[in-house]
């Protein structure tokens, strides 16, 4: 693995899942948990004739961010497609609950200084989503995924990180959404089905999953950020996630409330308004709603480098 130095400098794209979970935290901070050597692999997919890992495909670890203590989870994408079974997810949920006993001993500890001390969960998902090869204890660990991600709100912020290849798919997609604040590169893609599965269920005439720069154009991070379901936009660089995951560190749960985008009344609301927008206006096209939401020139988006993109688009409003 490269140095922590070169990890900063590196393409987040590219990096695996330890290199991710390494590069995420202070230089020298991190420690893995339940790593290779503990060899906690999957029961099921032996029985299967398929091969493990003895990480099951997700490292788990916690290291720092200035006093912030950060619980990484990190997903590698070169493993069942990232795919979550009983034991990652059982890796994620313990995470999330190992996070939030470290804010409530923190808070008791040091309760004049939490708001600089508190905890951060920071998840890099490049996942298709449930691990088919396991059918029920996949879905059960989204549940309590999600479950654990709740019991945290208010208390301290959890991040999803989207910069991988495979993306965030499938029941990931609804987790990721149900986080307090996203952060992607370009490269990174959210949705909950997949290109290839839209396409073979409606028709290529639907959504054509061949034409890449449609697929980002929907599922990808600069239509996600002018629509309000990515709330940092970020240059592919691991040092790049990294800084992003520090400002939202230093944020107060308040203003970390606000960027959610589902969780209350409000938020669910906001969401309907966007759906019924989208039933009238019938957009052939992601570049229809931009222009509805004041990007003349919508065409030309794809082809800006992220800091070009970030000076000039126009958002969704959020009331």
């Amino acid at each position: 693995m490269k140095n922590w130095n070169e990890l900063e400098k590196s393409s987040f794209f590219d990096a695996n899942a330890r290199e991710r979970a390494v590069g995420l935290c202070d230089k020298g901070t991190f420690t893995e948990l339940l790593g290779p050597h503990d060899r906690f692999e999957s029961p099921h997919l032996p029985v299967l004739g398929t091969a493990v890992e003895f990480d099951d495909g997700t490292v788990t670890g916690v290291g720092l961010i200035g006093k912030h203590p950060v619980f990484v989870v990190s997903m590698e994408g070169k493993f069942i497609g990232g795919a979550i079974g009983e034991v990652n997810g059982a890796k994620m949920v313990n995470t999330l609950r190992l996070a939030l006993k470290a804010a409530k001993d923190i808070k008791a500890a040091h309760a004049d200084d939490y708001d600089a001390r508190r905890p951060l969960v920071a998840i890099s998902f490049e996942t298709g989503g449930v691990r088919l090869h396991e059918a029920n204890a996949g879905l059960l660990a989204h549940a309590e995924v999600m479950d654990a991600i709740q019991d945290c709100r208010r208390i301290l912020p959890i991040v999803a990180v989207v910069g991988s290849k495979v993306g965030c798919f499938g029941g990931m997609g609804f987790v990721a959404a149900a986080t307090d604040v996203i952060v992607m590169n370009e490269e990174g893609r959210i949705g909950l089905t997949g290109p290839e599965v839209i396409e073979q269920e409606m028709g290529k005439d639907e959504f054509d999953a061949s034409n890449k720069a449609l697929v980002y154009r929907t599922t990808g991070a600069k239509n996600k950020y002018i629509i309000g379901d990515c709330n940092y936009l970020v240059e592919d660089t691991v040092g790049d996630f990294k800084a992003a995951l520090a400002e939202v560190a230093d944020l107060s749960m308040e203003a970390i409330e606000k960027m959610r985008r589902i969780g209350s009344l409000k938020l669910v609301q906001e969401q309907q308004g966007l759906v019924k927008l989208v039933a009238e206006m019938q957009p052939k096209d992601s570049m229809d709603l931009w222009k509805y939401y004041g990007n003349e020139n919508p065409a030309e988006l794809p082809e800006m480098t992220t800091e070009e993109f970030l000076k000039v688009v126009k958002r969704r409003p959020r009331a």
